[in-house]
């Protein structure tokens, strides 16, 4: 890793986007345009996240399962609104084997097709349902615009597939789920979010309507960070996924799919990163806390080595299982080490020299804090009680500086004059109509998107804040990635 410096948030933020991603080492450039290689440390990253939602998905009853790369061109014409919806975003294979294929293939872009046909072949009496599958894999969609992380050509994902009896229970299964993203997003990443219903020129091609949970970048941009759907009957007829009811009537089921990809560590990094790197919330850190040893010759690392090693047993041991990593490369400075798990973003540096061993003390360093102001002296003998109540700290302090940071940079408008200079740099808030002829106005005004018609909503009604109707909603507009 380079110890170069980033250039600043302020001055140029996506350019502090880019060099932070690879100077991380979280990910690279593939060969192909618009891929990426997903370095260790990034898919680290990927993994905890994998975890902390997978957990939440089986204790709502769902299971995962695994679905083919390649879906029939024909599969994904029976949907309509679908095929054209995704039509652009298409990668086709018609060559297999040396030969030309009878039927392209298309590299999926998402499974609902090919998961409608097999739950056609596997749902046959009410007794099947709901079916709860869950789908950790990878897709394939032509970006002609593309960033690390946030817009790829070939992303990872999960892919929530369900099948219900009724409408009801879809409709709940598709609240359900936007819930865990918002918890998942809170809890864990430390990000705010605002969970809401898209706008329906934003939602899913093929759905009746869509759920979002949407957060704010420290560029004030909004970011999709992960989308629930409730798809009706539409998938169901498309591939007539039929089922026997009680009564022994045969019946369509109602479908729903939800997701959240490798787009969320983009949230993570652009929520919370500095000019000085990354800066990971605690819970989802490859390693939460880097030790570094501090001596100058062999004297003092025969000194300090002993006690930096019983530290870190202390601290693996933790009753948290606390991810530690000891720094013992002796090729680089300990100002070098700092820099490079600053960049790394780690919550918590503990740094021991000899005058800590003398004194019986270690250093704090929090990443959250940079400077003597995130810096304290802990009574060695109390190490392991005090990292997990820092870290804990750190967490939260994440999540309320990124909270207030949104509702700083968030506001009510007056009029469309000022709702058009509002969304050139935050997010405005507002009643609006919900037609598509004013949200088309504004965009083609401001090149602002409807990011999501909150759950919460105040209740009565205003006037629209482009033709000034009767508005029965207000929504969130801002530009976006």
């Amino acid at each position: 890793m380079t110890n170069d410096k980033l250039p600043s948030r302020n001055e140029n933020f996506a350019e502090w986007y880019n060099q932070l991603v690879i100077k991380a080492q979280l990910a690279d450039y593939a060969p192909v345009r618009g891929c990426m290689v997903v370095r260790p440390y990034g898919w680290a990253l990927w993994e905890n996240i994998q975890q902390a939602l997978d957990k939440r998905f089986k204790a709502t009853g769902h299971v995962n399962a695994a679905f083919p790369l390649l879906i029939p061109m024909s599969f994904l014409e029976k949907e309509k609104e679908h095929v054209e919806g995704f039509s652009p975003e298409l990668a086709v294979v018609t060559i297999g084997g040396g030969e030309r294929l009878e039927e392209p293939l298309v590299v999926r872009p998402t499974s609902e097709t090919i998961i409608g046909y097999m739950y056609s072949k596997w749902i046959k009496s009410y007794r099947d349902l709901p079916v709860l599958i869950n789908q950790w894999g990878n897709v394939v969609r032509w970006e002609m615009r593309t960033k690390l992380f946030l817009r790829t050509l070939e992303f990872y994902w999960q892919e929530g597939h369900t099948a219900h009896a009724t409408a009801e229970e879809a409709e709940q299964e598709t609240l359900q789920m936007l819930d865990v993203y918002r918890d998942f997003a809170v809890n864990e990443a430390a990000v705010p979010v605002i969970p809401g219903f898209k706008t329906e020129s934003e939602k899913f091609a093929g759905a009746v309507h869509s759920t979002t949970i949407e957060a704010m970048m420290g560029d004030k941009r909004a970011l999709q960070s992960g989308t629930s759907h409730f798809l009706g009957q539409n998938f169901a007829k498309a591939f007539d996924i039929q089922y026997l009811d009680r009564n022994n009537e045969l019946q369509h089921v109602w479908t729903t799919s939800w997701g959240l990809s490798t787009r969320f560590i983009g949230a993570i990094i652009m929520t919370h990163g500095d000019d000085q790197g990354l800066v990971l919330p605690p819970r989802l850190a490859p390693t939460q806390i880097v030790i570094v040893p501090i001596y100058r010759n062999d004297e003092e690392k025969s000194k300090v080595l002993p006690v930096v090693k019983q530290v870190r047993a202390e601290l693996v041991d933790h009753q948290r299982a606390l991810r530690v990593h000891l720094d013992t490369r002796d090729e680089v400075t300990p100002g070098y080490k700092f820099n490079d798990w600053e960049m790394r973003g780690i919550p918590l540096r503990v740094e021991i020299g000899p005058k800590d061993v003398a004194n019986n003390t270690v250093a704090f360093a929090r990443r959250d804090m940079p400077g003597k102001a995130g810096k304290t002296f802990i009574p060695r003998d109390q190490v392991a009680i005090h990292a997990g109540e820092i870290l804990d700290q750190i967490q939260d302090s994440l999540f309320n500086r990124a909270l207030e940071f949104r509702n700083a940079n968030t506001h009510e408008p007056k009029d469309y004059a000022e709702f058009q200079e509002i969304v050139q740099n935050g997010w405005a808030y507002t009643w609006f109509c919900n037609r598509t002829e004013c949200e088309d106005r504004i965009k083609a005004d401001t090149k602002a998107t409807a990011r999501c018609i909150p759950l919460e909503q105040p209740g009565g009604e205003g006037k629209c804040i482009s033709c000034g109707q009767t508005a029965p909603v207000k929504v969130y507009f801002a530009k976006a990635y």
